[in-house]
């Protein structure tokens, strides 16, 4: 036994004179929709004048539509909209929520359904009851649809926006123009900037975009995404807890290193920042046993055998000139501790001092540098920083 189609309702009509009727009583209702709106919406009495004499205009339009929807009530729901309320949808975003538009509609038909019974014949009521029903039906999903439009069309926008940022920081452009584009996506944090690098997966659309800025913003106040080639970039102001939003995202980048750089500064000020977790993301394969996500600062030694210059500077900087100027043979320490194959008592014979002197010089190497020559990854850099230094 087959199933029936679904039934049609059968379109609704009214006389000519209720028609007349409602042609004649236009501004007569629209006059009342706006006591009741007035009287309903606490919201609706702050708007502005304009805003008010706007959203009046989409209860004119929207009876007269009435009038032309009964002789033709197989408009389809768009149409409906921008032929007969012209640019009211328009104004409506401008001046209300999703949630209020559609509130208007409820009491735009409570008002209309309270005067009708009035002015049209009896024989008529029930139908034009029904008439406006359906009629509001139409509009509401239609501009329901029309604010879900706009919402793609600015989430489009809005990328583009992001995409620009990520650019003119990953390019060091001017402060002021770096400033102008973060103040365009609506960034507000004044300082610190966490800069994430990855591999982008295949499918990185514009829902993807958007389902990861809702993830990062529950541990980040600001949240830019963008894709650059293959990689994609992560802008975050005032993150709350890095660790816990990294390993929490880690699932929307593809195979492959997650490399972040953080600074305490303003995203102007960012550019060094996100060079440097872009040449990280570019070394970090030379790690293999790297951690994931991992800090650009750690990455040192790979990004100056890659050709970072501030890397290498940074080696130089932070870990060759302090231990130079600190003096006591630290310098010849390290070398002879990591020649002599991690041995303190070989080093101690080749420096011609008492094993505790090489065990002092080492913590002293710990405290000045933060890296721990008796590990194996901290004397790998340093023994680069040395390299470095020494060029």
């Amino acid at each position: 036994m087959t199933a029936s189609a679904p039934q049609v309702p059968p379109r609704v009509r009214v006389s000519e004179a209720s028609l007349n009727v409602l042609r004649s009583h236009t501004d007569q209702l629209t006059t009342a929709v706006n006591l009741h709106l007035e009287g309903t919406l606490p919201w609706y009495r702050q708007l502005t004048t304009d805003e008010r004499a706007s959203l009046r205009l989409i209860a004119q339009r929207g009876i007269m539509g009435l009038v032309n929807w009964l002789d033709n009530p197989q408009t389809r729901s768009l149409p409906l909209v921008n032929e007969l309320l012209g640019s009211a949808p328009t104004d409506l975003m401008r001046s209300i929520s999703l949630q209020r538009a559609l509130q208007l509609i409820r009491t735009i038909v409570e008002a209309v359904e309270h005067r009708l019974p009035g002015l049209v014949p009896v024989g008529d009521q029930q139908g034009m009851l029904e008439a406006v029903l359906r009629y509001s039906r139409e509009v509401a999903f239609a501009i329901a649809d029309v604010y879900a439009r706009a919402a793609e069309s600015r989430g489009a926008w809005d990328s583009r926006l992001e995409a620009l940022l990520v650019d003119a920081v990953l390019r060091g452009e001017a402060s002021e123009q770096i400033t102008s584009r973060a103040s365009a996506v609506g960034w507000g944090s004044t300082c610190g900037v966490v800069v994430v690098v990855g591999p982008a997966p295949e499918q990185a659309d514009a829902a993807f975009m958007s389902h990861l800025r809702r993830q990062c913003v529950r541990f980040a106040a600001d949240a830019v995404v963008g894709v650059q080639g293959d990689r994609l970039v992560l802008l975050l102001g005032g993150v709350t807890d890095l660790d816990t939003g990294l390993e929490r995202i880690m699932p929307s980048f593809g195979p492959g290193h997650v490399v972040y750089s953080r600074i305490e500064g303003s995203i102007d000020q960012a550019h060094r920042c996100a060079q440097a977790a872009y040449s990280g993301h570019a070394a970090a394969p030379a790690w293999t046993l790297a951690p994931n996500p991992v800090p650009a600062d750690d990455l040192l030694p790979e990004r100056a055998l890659a050709g970072d210059d501030t890397a290498r500077q940074m080696l130089r900087d932070a870990i060759f000139a302090p231990l130079a100027e600190a003096g006591n043979g630290l310098l010849e320490t390290v070398t002879a501790y990591i020649s002599a194959g991690h041995s303190l008592e070989g080093t101690a014979r080749e420096l011609y001092v008492h094993p505790n002197t090489v065990r002092y010089r080492l913590r002293r190497v710990t405290d000045i540098t933060g890296w721990d020559p008796t590990e194996p990854r901290d004397a790998y850099v340093l023994q680069t920083a040395l390299a470095v230094g020494r060029l």
